[in-house]
This record gives C-alpha cells, structure tokens and sequence, in this order.
C-alpha cells in the first residue's frame, strides 16, 4: 500500500559523530516540532546501530531513518536496522536491481519501509521509476554536501523525479528556511534538514521558522545555512573568519610576518598585485588608479623598507574605494593611517620612504609568506591575519568556511548552555590517537 501524506513530513538530519549531542539536538527538534529523525550515516559509522536503539528508546512513537546507504548485502542491512528500531531503511540508487529488490523484500519481513537515495544519479527520474516499480516506498533527491558546497541545489531533479512516480519522494541538500517552499512546490512530501536545525543556536526557532515556511508555502529569511554562488561569495566571506576558512580549507595556511596597524579590522576584496623594489613606491601609488573599487592592494617591495606606503596613499586608496592593502615590506605614517581606520597589513613600520622611480608591475603572481597570490584571489583579513582564497575555488571555500562558523555557533551554544568545555562537548579523548 502506498503511503501518503496530507502534510509536508520534516525530517532532522542527525549527521552527527556523537550521540550524545545528537540526541540532545533530537530532543530539541522534536519538542520544536520536527516529524522524523534520521540517523545519519556518520552517527550509524561513528556509534552502530546503536545509535538507532538510543533514539528509539528516547522517541518510542517517532518514526527513525536508518540511512544505511546500503549498496550490497541488502537483506541484512535491512534486518539490523530493523531489530535495533528503524521505521525506515536508505538504500542507493547506485545499487543493484537485485540488492534493492532484497531490501525490499527485507523491508516487507521485518517491517520497515524502504527509501531508495539518489544521491550521485545521473538518470534520476528514469531510475525511480525502476525503482518504484522494485517496490520502493520512498524515493529520496539528494545534493552531497560535498557538492552544496559548490552552489549546487537538488531543486531540478526533483521536480523530474516528482512527475514520474507515484510513491512520495523527500529532498534533502541545503535545505533552510528559505528553500523549503521550493522543495514544496517542485512536489517533496519529505524535507529533509540537516544544518539549518543541528547546526542552529536555537533550534526551536528553526524548526518554527521551517515548518512555517513549508506551511505557509512562502520563504522565511535566513543570514546562515545558505550555499552561495559565485556572485554571493563577498558576502560569505563578509561574515565569516580567516580561521573559518582555514579550517574549511582542510588547514589553509595564511600569510605569515604581517601586522595589521589598527586593533580590531575586517579586510575583504579581490586582490589587484603590485610587485616592486624596496622602497619604490611608484607602481604602489599607480595601483590605486588602476584598481577597481572594492579592491585589496597586494604590494610585494621584498620584503623590506624603505616604505612603499603612507597616509597620502592612504587618503587616496580611501577616495577611489579601496578595500585595504597589504605590504610585504614598510609603510609609515602608521598613526594616521590608524586615525583612518584604513585596513593595511605590513611587515614593517618606519618613517623613512623610497623614491617614486618606477621599476616593478602590476597585476603579476606574487608570493609572500610562501603563498602564491594572483590578482582576482580573495584576500580576508582579521584580527587573525590574513588568508587568501584563489578566485577559482572562490565560491566552494566561501561555503566550506560558513559551514564551520555555522558548527562553531553550535558548539559554542552548547558549552554556553551546559556551562561544560569543548572537550567535553565534542568528547575529544575519545577521538584522541592511542
């Protein structure tokens, strides 16, 4: 029998590797108002099955989905995820005919429902129609996060999907407060969210916030869990921190022996490079005709003095709407280039300049702190230094980085809330190497 539903379903992604805060997070969720839990697959490869019979235990009348992820061994996978408490089994729709055929066949013996996950598909909707007729209960449209973080939607897809099969189909990849009317209205029955609940300071308001959106048919704003495109990047980077993209960045190293002259600052545009000899301060000052307003001057005179740049230079990368510069060299007139709150980065400070001889180019590679800068990269700057993030992995590293400032807002919500350090949060000696 066919299974329908009068209302969108919202199901929590608990894409967690501790299940302690998951469960803390689904109790939230849940009391908010959320209708399903997924077990996500790194909660399943992190804590077992488990982590089923845990929140089964908690939530005796919720239905639980066991993302499995099953692509072999169908009836087994199927079976324990059924024992330890699931309602609802994923199976891939990379996997066989005949493994998903199992799974259904499992899933009629033991009771549990199957969800067939598109999550790498080219064929998207011919395939759910195989695999409807395989006896899948579920269809699943699904963007990897590894591609959201290339600005990519599951929107398109799902709409093909919805007009080939009869069985209720979710959506689940960047989905917020904003985009879950679109999920409605291209036919999801199942939204399914991850960040936009687990990673939330408040998860109450979340919750509300979505299930009015998915109610109301209509988008309700949101600053966070949003994936960017190329031209939303300036904004992303606006918010996050040098050690946000770092981190997304798999460790990104910044640049290295340079100071900023003001106390608290927010530095970001795209780089227009100088590469000059010490103390030659004609190409810094060309520079500020020549770049486009929003700019970050990137001036490498050797990395040493005699200054390249001062408070005249200031006042004028000021009038033509520069966004900052960055010396691997000297600068002088340091105090009022302070007064000016103007973002500039060096290496020295000295009252001493050079002469306006000429020498040097503009809009050359140039390499400081040994990270290579090409004019077009995104230079960040923070009380933290500086990072660069080159203009063709623009729009991914923008998005990685808001991913982990959103993580870290959680984190810092819980160890506020539960008046405990981040070593007890993350349950860090359990992680630790042996």
């Amino acid at each position: 029998m066919k299974t329908h539903f009068d209302t969108p379903i919202l199901q929590v992604a608990l894409d967690f590797l501790n299940l302690r805060r998951a469960v803390n997070v689904a109790k939230e969720a849940v009391s908010a108002g959320v209708d399903w839990i997924e077990v996500g697959t790194p909660l399943i490869k992190s804590e077992g099955l488990n982590a089923v019979r845990v929140l089964r235990k908690e939530f005796p009348s919720i239905t639980i989905v066991a993302d499995m992820k099953t692509m072999d061994a169908g009836r087994i996978e199927v079976e324990s995820a059924a024992k330890a408490g699931a309602n609802v089994s994923v199976v891939m729709g990379e996997a066989s005919e005949e493994t998903i055929r199992e799974c259904v066949r499992a899933g009629r013996n033991y009771g549990v429902k199957i969800w067939v996950d598109f999550l790498t598909q080219t064929d998207f909707a011919d395939r759910a129609i195989v695999a409807e007729e395989l006896g899948a209960d579920f269809i699943g449209v699904h963007t990897p996060i590894d591609d959201q973080m290339r600005g990519m939607l599951p929107f398109e897809n799902l709409r093909q999907v919805c007009t080939k099969v009869g069985i209720p189909v979710s959506v689940a990849g960047g989905i917020n407060s904003e985009t879950a009317v679109e999920a409605v209205n291209a036919g999801a029955s199942i939204v399914v969210v991850g960040g936009a609940i687990c990673k939330a300071a408040n998860i109450n308001a979340a919750v509300v916030d979505i299930k009015r959106a998915l109610y109301d048919k209509r988008k309700v704003p949101v600053n966070l869990y949003k994936r960017v495109t190329d031209t939303d990047v300036y904004d992303v980077l606006e918010k996050v921190s040098t050690a946000n993209i770092s981190d997304g960045g798999h460790r990104l190293k910044g640049i290295s022996d340079l100071r900023c002259l003001n106390e608290k600052v927010k530095m970001v545009g795209r780089a227009f490079t100088v590469r000059t000899y010490p103390g030659d301060w004609a190409k810094p000052v060309e520079a500020i005709d020549r770049a486009e307003k929003g700019s970050v001057i990137v001036i490498d005179s050797g990395g040493s003095g005699p200054a390249v740049w001062g408070e005249l230079a200031t006042q004028s990368a000021i009038q033509r709407g520069i966004a900052g510069v960055v010396v691997n060299g000297a600068v002088r007139d340091s105090s009022e280039i302070r007064k000016l709150k103007f973002p500039t980065f060096t290496k020295f400070v000295m009252p001493n300049a050079g002469e306006p001889k000429g020498f040097g180019e503009m809009e050359v590679p140039v390499t400081i702190s040994g990270v290579r800068i090409k004019s077009g990269d995104w230079i960040v700057g923070d009380e933290d230094g500086l990072i660069v993030v080159p203009k063709q992995k623009a729009r991914e590293m923008a998005n990685l980085a808001m991913d982990c400032c959103e993580r870290e807002n959680r984190l810092r919500e819980e160890i506020l809330g539960n008046k405990t350090s981040l070593g007890e949060v993350i349950e860090l000696l359990r992680w630790e190497k042996r």
